[in-house]
C-alpha cells in the first residue's frame, strides 16, 4: 500500500483522460517498464483494471494507496482543484442520477449517493484544499442556481469555484455522514465533529479536528466547517504579534497571586487564543488550572477545560460554581455573558483566585462599565480588576514580497499629527504579491493591542462609577491605544496602513 506519496510523472495524464480516470478511480503515476502504475483507493475490479488498458493501450498494475496519497496524486497528476473534480463528476453521468432537488430525496438515497468513492474525494479534497490554504472555515452555502463553497483565509472570506449544482444533496450528505449528524434531519440546526490526521509530505502528520454546524436556508442546508489545527497552533504572545512593552504589562498580571484580568474585543478578534498563551506562559505543575469553555476550542497540556453544556444543565456560572469546589489557583472563563456569571467570577476573584476572563467590548477601558452594567457593585470590582486588554486582529503583509510604496491622499487625511510622524517621508508598506501569499500581498495575522494596568486613579474612578471618557483621562497620556499598536506595526512593514484603519475603526466609540 502507498501509505506517503511516490514521485509522480504528471506527463502520464494524458494516457488517461482524467474525466475516465476519476470515474475509474484510478490515478497513473509511475511506469514500471512498459506496464503502467495505477493508484487506487481500494483493490479495483477486473472490469475497471481492463477499461483503463484498453484506455491507456498498455498493460497496468493497480497500487492501493491511503486516500490523502491518492488525493495528492490526483491533484498533482490532474492539476485539479476541488471544483474541477465536482466538475467532472456532475458532468459525466458518474453520480448516478444525483438531483438537488433535496426534498424529493429519501435518506436511504442520501446515504447511497454520499458514499460514492468519487464523492468521497471530492469532500476529502475540499477539506484538504482548506488546510492547505490556511483557512480557519469552509462554508458551503446553497444558493437557487449555484452551490457556492468558500475557504476563510487570514480572516476575509475567498469564494472557490463552485461545484455543480446537482452535487449539494450528496456534498452536504457526506459532510453530515463525517461529522456523526443525522442526515435524515434537513430541517433543524445540528452540530457535529470530524477529526483527522494530517501530512503534507514535508513534516509528521498532526491531528486536525473540525467542528461542524448545519443551518436550514431557502434552498438547502448551509454548512460551515471550522478547522481547528491544534498543533500549529503559536501560543506564545511575541509570535501572536504583542510588543515588548505590553508583554511585560501582561506578565505583571500573569504573575499576580489573585484578581481579574479581562480580554475584550469583537468576535473573532483572537481572545480565546491571546488567554491560552497567557495560560501556557503561566503553567506550573505546581498549579490547579481549571477553564470553562464554549466550546473548548484547542487543548492545553496540564489545563483541566470543562466545555459549557447546556443541554445538560452545565452553563457558565453552574460550572463556575463546581470549579470552585476543585481547590483552583487559576481559573478561566470562556465569556462573561450575564449578571451571574460576572457575580460569581468577581467573588472567586475576591476569594484568592486568578481568573482570566472575556467580554465584549470596543475597547479595554469600556470593559468595568460592562460589569457595572450588568449590575456588579462599584467597590467590588474596584478591588479585584488587575487589567483589562483589547485587542484586534489585522493581516500581516508578506515578508517575501513587501515593497515600500507612498502613503495615499486619502490614508494622510485619517491620520493625526502623531501618527503621520510614524512614516518618514510619507512611505508605508504594502505586499506586491507572490507565490507565498497567493497573490494577495498578506500572509498570516497579526494583533492589535491595547493593555491598561489598573492603577490607584482607575480603581477610584471605577469605584466612583466615572464614564469611560473619565477613565480614559484617569489613565494617563501614556496609554499606547490598539489604533496606534497598529499604526506602530504598519510603520514597521508587519501589516499595511488599510489594516489598521479597517481593524480598529470602531476602538474609540464609548471613550
Amino acid at each position: 500500500m502507498l501509505a506517503k506519496k511516490p514521485a509522480a510523472d504528471a506527463s502520464l495524464a494524458g494516457l488517461i483522460p482524467a474525466m475516465r480516470a476519476i470515474k475509474l478511480g484510478v490515478v497513473p503515476y509511475a511506469m514500471d517498464g512498459r506496464r503502467l502504475l495505477l493508484a487506487c483507493e481500494s483493490a479495483p475490479s477486473w472490469e475497471t483494471m481492463d477499461e483503463a488498458s484498453v484506455t491507456a493501450g498498455r498493460p497496468v498494475r493497480a497500487v492501493v494507496a491511503t486516500s490523502e496519497v491518492f488525493a495528492e496524486l490526483l491533484r498533482e497528476v490532474y492539476g485539479t482543484t476541488a471544483a474541477a473534480m465536482g466538475a467532472r463528476l456532475g458532468g459525466d453521468g458518474g453520480t448516478d442520477g444525483l438531483v438537488s432537488n433535496v426534498e424529493a430525496i429519501e435518506a436511504d438515497d442520501l446515504h447511497r449517493m454520499a458514499e460514492q468513492p468519487t464523492l468521497i474525494n471530492l469532500v476529502n479534497l475540499v477539506i484538504l484544499e482548506a488546510i492547505r490554504a490556511r483557512a480557519s472555515d469552509v462554508h458551503v452555502e446553497p444558493f437557487e442556481r449555484k452551490l457556492a463553497v468558500k475557504y476563510r483565509i487570514d480572516g476575509l472570506l475567498v469564494e472557490q469555484e463552485s461545484p455543480p449544482k446537482q452535487l449539494q444533496a450528496a456534498i452536504t450528505s457526506r459532510i453530515k455522514i463525517m461529522s456523526g449528524m443525522n442526515i435524515a434531519e434537513r430541517y433543524a440546526p445540528q452540530d457535529g465533529h470530524i477529526s483527522l490526521r494530517y501530512a503534507d509530505g514535508r513534516e509528521a502528520a498532526r491531528k486536525i479536528d473540525i467542528r461542524v454546524s448545519t443551518v436550514p436556508t431557502l434552498y438547502g442546508e448551509s454548512v460551515v466547517m471550522r478547522i481547528l489545527d491544534k498543533e500549529n497552533i503559536q501560543l506564545d504572545l511575541a509570535t501572536l504579534g504583542m510588543r515588548e512593552p505590553d508583554r511585560v504589562s501582561m506578565q505583571k498580571l500573569i504573575d499576580l497571586p489573585h484578581g481579574m484580568v479581562l480580554v475584550t474585543g469583537p468576535t473573532g478578534s483572537g481572545k480565546t487564543t491571546t488567554l491560552y498563551a497567557a495560560l501556557t506562559k503561566l503553567y506550573d505543575p505546581s498549579l490547579k488550572i481549571i477553564t470553562i469553555e464554549d466550546p473548548v476550542e484547542y487543548e492545553l497540556a496540564g489545563v483541566n477545560q470543562i466545555p459549557v453544556n447546556p443541554k445538560r444543565g452545565l452553563t457558565f456560572a453552574d460550572g463556575l460554581r463546581s470549579i470552585l469546589r476543585q481547590d483552583p489557583d487559576v481559573i478561566m472563563v470562556g465569556e462573561i455573558r450575564d449578571y451571574e456569571t460576572a457575580e460569581i467570577s468577581v467573588r472567586a476573584a475576591l476569594t484568592g483566585h486568578l481568573l482570566f476572563s472575556t467580554l465584549h467590548t470596543n475597547n479595554a477601558i469600556s470593559a468595568s462599565g460592562r460589569l457595572l452594567d450588568m449590575g456588579i457593585e462599584p467597590f467590588l470590582l474596584s478591588s479585584v480588576l488587575e487589567g483589562t486588554m483589547a485587542q484586534r486582529l489585522g493581516r500581516r503583509t508578506c515578508r517575501k514580497c513587501r515593497v515600500r510604496t507612498p502613503l495615499l491622499e486619502a490614508q494622510r487625511h485619517r491620520l493625526s499629527p502623531s501618527e503621520a510622524a510614524m512614516f518618514p517621508e510619507g512611505q508605508a508598506w504594502k505586499g506586491a504579491g507572490c507565490d507565498a501569499c497567493g497573490g494577495t500581498g498578506m500572509r498570516g495575522r497579526v494583533g492589535f493591542y491595547e493593555v491598561v494596568l489598573t492603577t490607584p486613579q482607575l480603581r477610584a474612578g471605577i469605584a466612583k462609577r466615572l464614564s469611560p471618557h473619565e477613565l480614559l483621562a484617569a489613565a494617563g497620556p501614556g496609554l499606547v491605544t490598539m489604533r496606534r499598536d497598529g499604526m506602530m506595526k504598519a510603520a514597521s512593514g508587519e501589516t499595511t496602513m488599510d489594516e489598521v484603519l479597517r481593524a480598529t475603526q470602531d476602538t474609540d466609540e464609548g471613550a
